[in-house]
């Protein structure tokens, strides 16, 4: 399967790896690329953390959905950077894994996840064990050849109504045939949730730009994103009702997130932004 470790993979090379405990490891983001959003620096951060997980329970299971408790962003990745990824684990077993992480551009850093935690499941339902154990030795030894990724397809997002500043509410159209669902995952397709989340950090976004209280010459960035919680997976096709409330908390601004798919919550998050001068 040629999209297999490609169109939805972000760790390059394990360069670093004490088995259950940490990891350190690399992603060489493509200079083709138009952008690298923040949400998939985060989700190198997951993989990498995923690796440690896997080969601790031998393949046999596997993190899915993890819930951040906390993500900080500090700067941008451009492309063509190469990204430096570590991991810190604090427990891991069949039931779940709990980990904290970072990830690098050069000398500055790009962006922290804190308090992780990642409910594990078969591997065998998502994906070939035996496939991701060569993989594993693969990335351990001489690292697998950089630059197969060539971006994501931009999900239809449909802007609906809500009270400028305040409220802003808007319907994803997740594609219902996309090259990330051969790598996320071939077994079973679902929906990054990492994707989910770029979406509603551009809707955020949108509605803090309209807020009257936005500095004249500034336009809002994200700070950090908490209480990250996905409730269900999100099959190819389905059909999500995003809505985004602000709430002023001092100086920052927090926006609450949430995402439904057929009446049902599937996921909540909380957005911190603050405004940011033009360059």
């Amino acid at each position: 399967m040629a999209d297999h470790f490609a169109a939805f993979s972000f760790v390059d090379r394990i360069t670093g790896f004490t088995p259950g405990v940490r990891a350190r490891g690399q992603f060489a983001v493509p200079a083709v690329l138009a952008a690298f959003p923040s949400c998939l620096v985060a989700e190198a951060v997951g993989q990498l953390a995923a690796w440690v997980a896997m080969a601790q329970a031998d393949f046999r299971v596997r993190p899915v959905a993890a819930l951040a408790n906390e993500m900080r962003f500090h700067g941008d990745v451009p492309p063509g950077a190469l990204l430096g990824l570590a991991v810190e684990i604090d427990s891991c077993d069949d039931e779940a894994v709990a980990y904290a992480g970072r990830a690098t551009s050069g000398d500055a850093l790009a962006i922290e996840l804190l308090d992780c935690l990642g409910p594990m499941l078969p591997v065998s339902e998502f994906d070939s064990p035996g496939e991701l154990a060569a993989r594993f030795d693969l990335l351990r030894g001489p690292g697998a050849t950089p630059g197969r990724f060539h971006g994501v397809p931009v999900p239809e997002i449909v802007r609906g109504a809500g009270v400028p500043g305040e409220s802003l509410a808007a319907v994803l159209h997740v594609p219902a045939v996309a090259p990330f669902f051969a790598d996320h995952f071939p077994r079973r397709p679902v929906f990054p949730a990492t994707l989910l989340l770029d979406a509603q950090i551009g809707l955020a976004l949108q509605l803090a730009a309209e807020a009257p209280d936005l500095p004249a010459g500034t336009q809002p960035a994200p700070v950090r994103m908490t209480h990250v919680k996905m409730r269900s997976f999100i099959p190819p096709g389905e059909v999500l009702a995003l809505d985004a409330q602000r709430a002023p908390t001092g100086d920052a601004g927090q926006i609450t997130l949430r995402a439904r798919a057929n009446g049902k919550t599937v996921s909540t998050a909380r957005l911190e932004f603050a405004p940011r001068r033009f360059a």
